[in-house]
Parts: C-alpha cells; structure tokens; sequence
C-alpha cells in the first residue's frame, strides 16, 4: 500500500471547485467576498456581510496521499483532525499540527499555526510546495516559491483570506512511530526555563536524551515546566487525558531533580490540548470532576467549547454575571505573540506583575534551514517577518481582565506596546488595537500592497488592516 499513491477526494475536490467559482460568480459586483463557512478559530468578531459568501463544501478532505515522496494534497478547508487520521494510516503526519482538530490546514497557513515541533519544523507554511488560490479576481492560480506567482507564496502566510483562499495545498509529510515518552521538567525560575529552552533549541536533547516535541506551560514564576517529547516505537502502558484526567494538570510536581515521566499514542499526544482546549475548559465548569463526570465524551473538544464562546458573544452572558455580582465587564484577553527566545523572561515577568492571567502557554520556533529557493535571505515572509537564524518563543494567554473605564482594548493595547519593544509580533487571530501606520510597519505593508495589486486589484477583498483590526 505505501508503494501507491493513494486518491481519495479527487472528484469531489473537482465538483467543490465548480461550486466554488458558481458562488463566486454569484456574488454581486461592490459586494466583499467572504466565506460561507459555520465555523472559526478566530476571536474577533467580524461585521455581518448581506452578501452570499463563498461555498466551500467539497473542499474538506484529503484529496490524495504519496506514502513514498512523503507528500499530500489536501483541500484548503481539511481540518487537521481529517488530515491526521488519513495520513497516520501511513505512518506520516504533517510537519506541524497546530494543537486543535478543528483548525484548518488553509487556515493555518494563511492565518499562521504553531505546536511543539516548530522549534525543528518552522511553521505549517514552511512545509507546503504549492497553492491552488482563488484570488481577488475570481481566478485560480498555481503558487510556488520557484514560480511566476511566487510573489503571492511568500506573501500569502498572514494574509487572512485577504490574498485570496487556498482550494488546494500540497505538502510534505514526516514519519512518526506509535508512541510519543513525554518528560515534564519543572523549573523554579522563568530565567532558568529560559536558559535550558534555548539549550534544547540548539541541541535538540535534553540531559543526554533526544527531543523531538518542545513546549511549556507556566502556572506561576516559581512553578514552570518545560514538556519535552520523544517519539518511540517501544510498547508500554499509555495514559488517557479524554476523559477524567486532565492534561496540563498532569505535568504539575513537586521539585525534584527527576523529571516527571509520561506516554501517550502520537494520535492522543498530537490532540493533547484539545480536550480542554487548553486549560480553557475551565471556565464552562468541565474540569469540575463532579460536572465532568456527567459531560458527554464527545463535547469534551475545542470545538464545542468555542460554540459556548459564541453564545457568550451574542448575549454578553460573561458580562451580565459579572454586573450581578458588582463587578466591570471583563476585557478579554485572548492572544499568541512572539518575542525572541532570549526576551522570553522579560516578557513573561512582566506580563504576570501587569496582566494577572495564568497558566500562559510556551512554544519555542525558528524559520526551517534552507529555506525555499527565491526566498528573501533574512526575512522570507514578508506579512510576519520572523528573522532567519534566530529563534523566537510563542507565548499564548487566554483569558480576561476587568474592563479599564472608557479605555476599550486597555490591556492588550499595552500587550502590543510590550511586544514591540522586545522587538517582537503579534499573531492577528484575535483583537488587535494598532493605529493604521503602526501596522503597516509591523506586518510587511509594502510587500502586502504589491501582492494585494496584483491580485485584487478592485478590492473584493477586504484588506488585512480592515479585517484584523477592524474588524470589517
């Protein structure tokens, strides 16, 4: 079997094409394009658009993989939860795999994603060979670092939807073997986390024992942890973090000089997040053991829970129940930014003293080497202008503050502030607060404007600035 190259979605993908350029076409002259797609990862709101959007029905699944070159082509709206149980048949997965099932590969590449192999993989763009994009102009086009429309490749990471939508991708796979032995290593100081983080990013080892996974969680400035992964094909008890057990719970010990041992199957290790979406779940009252216990196994997801994020947003439930009690609305606070390896204490320590929200996630990356042919030499995607050569940790929060009075973003604009300082980014998934000219300096204005000429020249796509920010 793993001699073929295996088709699975081929006529469907042809008959979603059709279906796509069909809605396309439908919609009206002057009117924005947009997806008509139920579900998101985003937290921003987004305004109501009258309009028909895009149908992406047919374009979720896996179209075909290659077992011997390593490769898969995949329709843009896959999620990564289809994706990995289709190429796991074959022993591969992805190069990243963003934590949560129902993230989309096209998603991830144009709205950036990140897990614990970035510090060897880079992010999910960084494995992709080629795109099928529908542009502004309602045509389709062939992307690749080696082609004529190689502008939009590199371009494209970041872009939002605002490039145009990816129907198709092409991208390289990696073998896994069955079974991931985890090491929770517990520091007492973020500077010493810090310290041994940017070790294992060089020496992809950790006293004497290889790493292939690599994140982290801080709880507080004397009680972080480091999660390092080593994948194996050894046979041995595994533990289960989709029912009662929770999984960042797990990690917790007391000092000692032995890391705390754990395994997991590679399917269970890769969606280990997911089951409390984070420690998130929290707020719904699901790590309750006495709710749980009772929680149906099949809401115990990511997806679920965002659902109940957005019967929140309609209602203001979060924000009536904090008036009952006397207390302000709550600014939420729900972001992913980057600052360089080395800066990862400075911000860490000043955020708990600033922004008292814990647990905060850690995830260590750095640009893949080479890089693709035709790729700029220090900054290769110019929308989120990561340096070559040097390694950066994502830091994610998510959570909410009490509102500062006629101040609407107080918090995260001093987040953004901070970030920049430390000579960082900021992922654009959720609220952003930049004055317009600030932006334009952070995230690659002259290249975006180029690309966004050349293939939506009449603008029926909205533009980064309006959609991040915005909100449009």
């Amino acid at each position: 079997m793993a001699s073929e190259r295996l088709e699975y979605g081929t006529a469907a993908f042809q008959n979603g094409i059709d279906r796509l350029l069909a809605s396309y076409r439908a919609i009206p002259e002057g009117a924005k394009v947009r997806l008509a797609k139920k579900t998101s990862n985003l937290f921003r709101k987004r305004a109501d658009n009258p309009a028909p959007g895009l149908d992406v029905s047919g374009l979720d699944r896996v179209i075909s993989v290659d077992a011997v070159n390593r490769t898969a082509q995949v329709a843009g709206m896959c999620t990564y939860e289809d994706l990995v149980a289709t190429t796991l048949q074959y022993g591969l997965v992805p190069l990243v795999v963003p934590q949560l099932k129902t993230i989309t590969l096209g998603g991830a590449v144009t709205g950036l994603g990140i897990e614990s192999t970035s510090f060897r993989n880079g992010l999910p763009h960084e494995s992709v060979r080629e795109m099928q994009i529908l542009t502004g102009t309602g045509d389709l086009v062939i992307a690749r670092p080696d082609n004529e429309n190689a502008d939009l490749y590199f371009a494209f990471p970041n872009s939002y939807g605002t490039l145009g939508y990816s129907v198709r991708l092409e991208i390289d796979l990696e073998p896994v073997p069955p079974f991931v032995e985890l090491r929770h290593v517990r520091f007492t100081s973020i500077e010493d986390l810090q310290a041994a983080m940017i070790d294992i990013v060089e020496q992809r080892e950790y006293r004497g024992e290889r790493v292939d996974y690599l994140d982290g969680v801080v709880f507080s400035r004397d009680e972080c942890y480091l999660v390092l992964g080593r994948q194996t094909d050894e046979p041995g008890p595994v533990s289960d973090y989709t029912g009662m057990d929770v999984f960042y719970r797990s990690i917790q010990h007391e000092p000692s000089a032995e890391p705390k041992r754990d395994r997991l199957t590679i399917a269970d290790y890769l969606w280990r997040w997911d089951t409390d979406w984070f420690w998130c779940s929290r707020a719904f009252g699901a790590q309750n053991p006495k709710i749980r216990r009772f929680w149906p196994k099949k809401y115990l997801r990511s997806s679920f829970y965002w659902k109940l994020i957005g019967y929140d947003q309609r209602w203001d439930i979060g924000d009536r129940l904090n008036a009952r009690k006397g207390e302000p609305p709550g600014e939420r606070v729900v972001q992913d930014i980057e600052v360089p390896i080395e800066r990862t204490a400075d911000f860490i320590n000043w955020f708990l003293d600033e922004i008292p929200i814990e647990p905060i996630w850690l995830c260590p990356l750095q640009l893949v080497e080479p890089g693709p042919a035709g790729a700029d030499a220090d900054q290769p995607w110019p929308l989120y202008p990561l340096k070559r050569g040097h390694a950066y940790t994502n830091i994610g929060f998510w959570s909410a503050v009490p509102e500062t009075p006629g101040e609407p973003g107080h918090a995260n604009r001093r987040i953004e502030r901070k970030v920049s300082e430390l000579d960082g980014h900021k992922s654009l998934y959720s609220e952003s607060f930049y004055p317009e000219d600030e932006f334009d300096e952070l995230y690659g204005s002259a290249a975006y404007r180029a690309v966004k000429d050349s293939y939506d020249p009449r603008t029926r796509l909205l533009s980064l600035y309006e959609k991040a920010v915005k909100r449009a």
